[in-house]
């Protein structure tokens, strides 16, 4: 089974994204940053805030699932605001996006927000609203069930660091994922989580059994070219114990957002 985890930057660079996941035809695709904007007829549209504009791919999410036709497709919203088209707002949804190969039979999922709560009527002041997605997922190949967990972890304008929010975060991150695993599942738990390795979240997750794949593998980044900032840890893959790990990479190439895309194979 291949899972491949990306924060898209909003689509900022959808075309290549795109062509890359289309290329990558992982089984299991998490996405964060996906967005659906159905009422625009315009395939860009500006996203503003606090001053600065950034470029956004109106539906991403629609994107990426007519380059992945053999695949289910799920959005998970966690806001609804607006972005711009010119001086004209738009409605737009904005959230995870998961991808599953339709001959990897969906035994259970649990969709559920991790802090806040769905936010209807503008994205709302920092800290924002995050959710999170699981898949419980039975391969035939191997007769294994393996739950993948995907997040976007909740953004402090202060950095980084642990905060009172974010450890309410992991807390609500650990129920969701105890309402879905059962005894003998592997897991796997991935995303753009907005901490630094020796943060507080990340060791309650290795509470649970979870190995973080970038520290053991020695990763030390996981921006692109596109990112200008430190530190540059932001995305992680963490598995169970009995999860066979037979390949993790952090992609260098081809840069398609200001994050890297993270693959694991697994047996």
């Amino acid at each position: 089974m291949r899972i491949l985890s990306l924060n898209g930057w909003g689509g900022r660079l959808g075309e290549q994204l795109v062509s890359y996941i289309s290329a990558a035809d992982p089984d299991v695709f998490c996405l964060q940053e996906a967005t659906g904007t159905p009422g625009s007829t315009s395939p860009w549209l500006v996203y503003r805030d606090g001053g600065g504009e950034l470029l956004q791919r109106a539906n991403l999410f629609a994107e990426v699932a007519r380059a992945l036709p053999g695949h289910q497709a799920f959005f998970c919203p966690a806001a609804r605001g607006p972005l711009f088209d010119g001086d004209q707002a738009i409605p737009s949804e904005w959230g995870l996006a998961t991808f599953v190969r339709r001959s990897l039979p969906i035994v259970g999922q649990v969709q559920g927000f991790i802090h806040g709560a769905f936010s209807a009527n503008g994205f709302g002041d920092h800290p924002r609203s995050r959710n999170a997605h699981a898949v419980r997922l039975h391969d035939h190949a191997t007769g294994r069930t393996t739950v993948v967990v995907h997040l976007h972890g909740l953004r402090e304008l202060n950095g980084k660091g642990d905060t009172p929010a974010r450890d309410a975060q992991t807390t609500r991150l650990v129920e969701l994922i105890g309402r879905l695993r059962q005894e003998g599942d592997g897991l796997v738990v991935c995303g753009d989580f907005n901490v630094l390795p020796e943060s507080r979240m990340l060791i309650a997750l290795s509470d649970i059994g979870l190995t973080d794949l970038m520290t053991r593998h020695g990763f030390t980044d996981t921006r692109t070219s596109y990112y200008l900032k430190t530190p540059r840890f932001a995305d992680y893959m963490l598995v169970s114990d009995d999860i066979d790990v037979c390949r993790f990479e952090v992609v260098e190439e081809p840069e398609v957002s200001d994050h890297r895309a993270l693959l694991l194979e697994i047996g």
